[in-house]
């Protein structure tokens, strides 16, 4: 038996010490998961006996540790030093025979039927992949290292890299002691991903925590791009419950601009060197794969987890030349997972000021603080404590620098990309792919980072004030009856949402999704021929690039953020309003001028019901329903329910509903509720008639008030007439609620008041409401006014049955 050397399929998790974390996940996957279909490259660990024994064949024990004893553990400006003098210990040591005799013996036996012998030379320390300290990217792997020699040369690199000055520092913060951490080396096939693809996966959604979620992330050539944050990548959601029953899982594909892709070049002395090179613009446009492969690994990545038992994070890549997928590594997820959620804090901008940059948001912390600007972490002396990081882009070497850090900053990067990964392992605000920063941002300025928006952090210039509230929901109780929901348009921000206690969703407003993430009329889509300006159709093909068929595009975008939504409050209802704009804010979208009429009160005009209706934007609310088809039927996110605003008469509803039928969504069908928003007093005055038509009703209090006091919403000069709670506005409310459950059909109500006035909520729970839908800042008011009445309520009956 070996001294030094562990075939992959002779170690297991179990072996941690053995052969330090990264290996024996790896021996676990290759002897467990692989019989399961998980691809994982054949290899050998080089043990910690191998790195124990090198240390002392050259009596550096000793030397090793006095250095350390001199390390700066206050300030550490002696790290650096440090650090180096102990790599350069180590690079200059030999091999014992023993050693160097058994590492190149198993290279030649394992590798030896394989066509090509590149490999891959990984770092595995001891305590490394742990569920609260993964050490990720602070230890040395070489790529497409070929030939003994070569061989020996990177393990021996490997070696020195337990003491990078990362590496150091980690490991103080941590509280590991120095001299009983060691290093093994994995030895890998080499998976040829420079004329391939690789990335990143987690088997959470890695900004919330939530669990349904998968996320991958990939890039064009070797991965390292996506850890350094050199490149955007393309990103994929994966929703866990539809790929567990065999529906269309992907909820979400976002494309990266993939700009560079990094691939090897010349081979010196057996060792492969990479480079950067400009992506082929054929590949900048397309995905990095095809939905099957993303479906592929998300199986493998629910094994993976399943196997654990635990989150998981890993990385991914695939052969350019035998189009082969395989899983590189695994390792526990250590932010979301180690963390419970028994409070809610959420950060409120107060302040406003000029806009510098925006990018990609990590977290949804506020931040202000003096900004500076670095290009290397030989800088970090220039940064003082709660100081803003500015910088291109990150590597591992900047995480002691990232420990003092208010926030940070990149003009480079994506979700996935070492920044964003150290961000949220450390609770800083952070922002990457800002692509100017460095340009916008003068270095000195004081700035604000916001964060708290979704999906999009911007930069404000000063410092801006801003609020934070901490809210325990450790034993809150969420009442039965009545529902509590929420009123949601944003799908960013869905996932965190998700741990708010609530009902489910009682209004998804599809014009968010419509504005932000598609922008282009419907039916500019459909009818292009008709557009007259050429610069619409110039945006139009710019935003719809890779999509052929330009209806496509609208279903695609439209679905994808409704499942984001869906998804993130399966399996509770998320009731869904089909598109209600004005006809003055449909004209505002991309090419909508040329499709809208011009209306002296649009309030009151060409909207809901009657739009659908008409020919002149039929075929869009056909994109809408075949949009929620594919949520429905096709993703498998049956919680979602349709609802129907602005229905002035019962035959315009029953028309809508055939349409409806017509175009795929069938009321009864696989569940299907369609319900009816009462918003208009004809709802309310024939509630028989439209209870035939729809299955329940929300009250839409703003458009009722409006319609009940002849008061224009819009209007400025009246606005102060406006009262939904108004004795008209509540006479009707109280008879839409009576109406609706003398005939079975459930009635909510979505709007402010609830959450504003006690006394309100009052009246619409003695009346029998099901369920009130609050904005997300009001939901935690809302449902203490509705206990309070309950509570009430119950000691009154309770005094009553005396």
């Amino acid at each position: 038996m070996e001294k030094y050397i562990r075939k992959f399929s002779e170690i297991g998790i179990n072996e941690l010490a053995l052969v330090g974390g990264k290996n024996a996940s790896l021996g676990e996957m290759f002897t467990h998961l692989k019989p399961e279909g998980i691809m994982v490259p054949d290899g050998f660990a080089i043990t910690v006996r191998g790195f124990q024994d090198f240390i002392a064949f050259n009596d550096l024990g000793q030397a090793i540790g006095g250095l350390i004893k001199q390390l700066d553990r206050t300030s550490y400006s002696n790290l650096k030093f440090i650090g180096e003098s102990i790599r350069k210990l180590i690079l200059a040591g030999h091999f014992p025979k023993a050693l160097s005799t058994e590492i190149s013996s198993a290279y030649g036996l394992i590798f030896d039927k394989q066509d090509v012998r590149a490999v891959a030379v990984r770092s595995s320390a001891t305590a490394e992949d742990l569920p609260d300290a993964s050490f990720a990217g602070l230890h040395e792997s070489y790529l497409n290292v070929r030939g003994n020699r070569a061989l020996l040369e990177a393990t021996r690199k490997c070696f020195a890299s337990l003491y990078t000055d990362r590496a150091i520092k980690y490991r103080e913060d941590k509280g590991f002691e120095h001299g009983k951490v060691f290093l093994s080396v994995g030895v890998q096939l080499m998976v040829c991903t420079d004329h391939g693809c690789s990335g990143v996966g987690f088997t959470l959604e890695p900004e919330s925590g939530f669990r349904n979620i998968i996320h991958i992330a990939g890039v064009w050539g070797l991965g390292e791009n996506i850890v350094q944050g050199t490149v955007t990548p393309d990103e994929f959601l994966i929703f866990k419950p539809s790929l567990i029953k065999g529906f269309k899982s992907i909820i979400q594909k976002n494309l990266g601009e993939k700009s560079k892709m990094m691939v090897y070049s010349a081979t010196d002395g057996g060792v492969t060197k990479v480079f950067n090179k400009d992506t082929p613009s054929e590949l900048k446009t397309k995905f990095v794969l095809v939905d099957s492969e993303i479906e592929m690994l998300a199986r493998w990545a629910l094994i993976i987890e399943n196997h654990y038992q635990k989150p998981m994070d890993f990385e991914w890549a695939k052969d350019g030349q035998t189009g082969q997928l395989f899983i590189l590594q695994a390792r526990p997820e250590t932010v979301h997972s180690k963390t419970s959620i028994p409070q809610l804090i959420t950060y409120t901008l107060k302040g406003s000021g000029d806009c510098l940059v925006k990018g990609e948001a990590i977290g949804n912390k506020i931040a202000s603080g003096r900004a500076r600007m670095l290009s290397s972490p030989t800088q970090s002396a220039l940064l003082e404590p709660g100081d803003i990081l500015i910088s291109d882009t990150t590597s591992p070497d900047w995480d002691p620098v990232l420990k003092k850090v208010a926030g940070v900053i990149t003009n480079k990067g994506g979700r996935t990309s070492h920044a964003a990964i150290i961000a949220r392992e450390l609770g800083a605000a952070a922002i990457v792919g800002a692509q100017n920063a460095t340009s916008f941002i003068t270095d000195g300025e004081m700035i604000t980072i916001d964060c708290s928006q979704g999906k999009t952090g911007s930069v404000y210039r000063g410092e801006l004030a801003f609020e934070k509230k901490l809210t325990n929901l450790e034993g809150f109780i969420l009442p039965d009856h009545p529902k509590a929901q929420l009123i949601l348009a944003d799908p960013e921000k869905a996932f965190e949402l998700s741990f708010y206690p609530n009902h489910g969703v009682g209004l998804l407003r599809l014009e968010f999704l419509i504005s932000n993430r598609i922008r282009i009329h419907p039916m500019a889509l459909l009818r292009p021929e008709m557009l007259s300006l050429d610069s619409d159709r110039e945006k139009i093909e710019e935003i719809t690039l890779g999509y052929p068929d330009k209806a496509t595009y609208f279903i695609d975008k439209l679905s994808q953020g409704v499942a984001m939504i869906a998804a993130a409050f399966f399996p509770k209802e998320v009731i869904v309003r089909m598109s209600d704009f004005k006809s003055n804010e449909y004209a505002g979208l991309i090419g909508g001028a040329d499709f809208e009429p011009e209306e002296e009160n649009p309030m009151i005009g060409f909207r809901g019901a009657s739009r659908y209706c008409h020919e002149r934007y039929r075929s869009g609310f056909e994109l809408e329903c075949r949009a929620m088809k594919t949520v429905r039927d096709e993703m498998g996110l049956n919680n979602v329910k349709l609802m129907i605003p602005f229905c002035r008469t019962v035959q315009e509803g029953r028309t809508v509903v055939e349409l409806m039928s017509r175009f795929g969504l069938t009321r009864g069908e696989n569940g299907l509720e369609i319900l009816v928003m009462a918003e208009i007093p004809s709802n309310v005055l024939l509630a028989e008639d439209f209870a035939e038509i729809f299955d329940g009703f929300s009250i839409g209090s703003n458009d009722l008030t409006q319609l009940t006091l002849g008061i224009d919403r819009d209007s400025a000069l009246i606005a102060n007439l406006f009262d939904e709670q108004n004795a008209a506005s509540k006479q009707l409310i109280v008879q839409m609620i009576k109406k609706a459950r003398m005939l079975n059909r459930k009635v909510g109500l979505c709007g402010q008041a609830p959450s504003d006035s006690e006394s309100f909520t009052r009246l619409l729970i003695d009346n029998g409401i099901d369920s009130i839908s609050f904005n997300p800042d009001a939901l935690i008011r809302g449902i203490l006014n509705i206990r309070s009445v309950n509570s009430e309520n119950k000691e009154l009956l309770t005094k009553k049955n005396r």
